[in-house]
């Protein structure tokens, strides 16, 4: 934790911050030094994500906050400006997603994810900007998902507003360079918490097929996330912007014919064979 006095401390603005992600977020960036404000839709959630930042050394603001309005984005964020004077991050971390295959997914459900999840992160972008460009370090993160730039089976709302997230990161990277606002994105990959265990894993099935589609052979932690934002928002990612960082074990690369190799028996060549006629150069 630093020892800078209050009003020198940084200060990082987390959605979705009382519980899973978010709040492990808040947690490793408490530990950087943060001073933080927790926004999320539930009272509850904040409550328990407070408690659990007692003893931190840090400030915590906890602000009721549904992202889809931009009215209750702008009062949050000027209730950051007003307790601490100042922003230095912004983490889209607040999320909405179900398993459906698309043609399941009504309008209503699409909408309420797709509000959250894009129209959220757009709503914070643009809210937190003043206080972003006067900061010293300004930095935005925001959680994606592999499935960004590939298909998302079965989450066609998820992967269809992550991908907008991420051309929105890039494109923001851009626009607000000029500013010293540096925009990245993390893609996590399987990471159990109580909410993705509610929704996503639904059971051991589940999450055994899951696992095996990781190259590394398991799920991620929420720490190991919490790692690569912090990377992303501090002083040794100074010139990095634009980019998404990919925290999943290699999930998103695939395993291709690998089970298949294992389950053979046969070692690989140790080297392969030179075409007919080729020659040492």
């Amino acid at each position: 934790m630093s020892d800078l006095p209050a009003a020198s401390r940084p200060v990082a603005f987390i959605t979705g911050g009382g519980t899973g992600i978010g709040l492990g977020l808040a947690h490793a960036l408490a530990a950087e030094g943060y001073d933080l404000v927790l926004v999320s839709r539930s009272p509850d959630h904040l409550a328990d994500g407070r408690r659990a930042l007692e003893g931190s050394g840090v400030r915590v603001a906890v602000v009721p906050t549904d992202v889809r309005d931009p009215v209750q984005v702008e009062r949050a964020v000027e209730r950051a400006r007003a307790d601490f004077g100042r922003l230095d991050l912004l983490i889209n971390n607040a999320a909405g997603n179900f398993l459906a295959p698309a043609e399941a997914i009504s309008p209503n459900g699409w909408a309420a994810v797709v509000r959250i999840v894009l129209d959220g992160t757009f709503h914070c972008c643009r809210a937190a900007f003043p206080l972003l460009r006067s900061a010293p370090a300004p930095a935005i993160v925001n959680v994606v998902a592999s499935y960004a730039w590939m298909a998302g089976p079965g989450t066609a709302h998820s992967a269809a507003a992550k991908a907008g997230v991420l051309a929105l990161t890039r494109t923001l990277a851009v626009e607000w360079a000029r500013y010293g606002i540096r925009v990245n994105a993390v893609a996590p990959g399987p990471v159990r918490t109580a909410g993705t265990d509610e929704r996503l894993w639904l059971s051991e099935e589940i999450v055994e097929r899951v696992r095996a589609g990781i190259p590394m052979g398991r799920f991620g932690t929420v720490r190991e996330v919490a790692d690569a934002v912090v990377f992303l928002a501090g002083p040794r990612a100074g010139y990095i912007t634009g980019q998404v960082l990919a925290v999943d074990g290699g999930q998103w690369l695939g395993r291709g014919m690998l089970d298949r190799l294992d389950s053979s028996g046969v070692a690989p060549p140790a080297s392969l064979p030179r075409p007919a006629g080729s020659e040492d150069p």
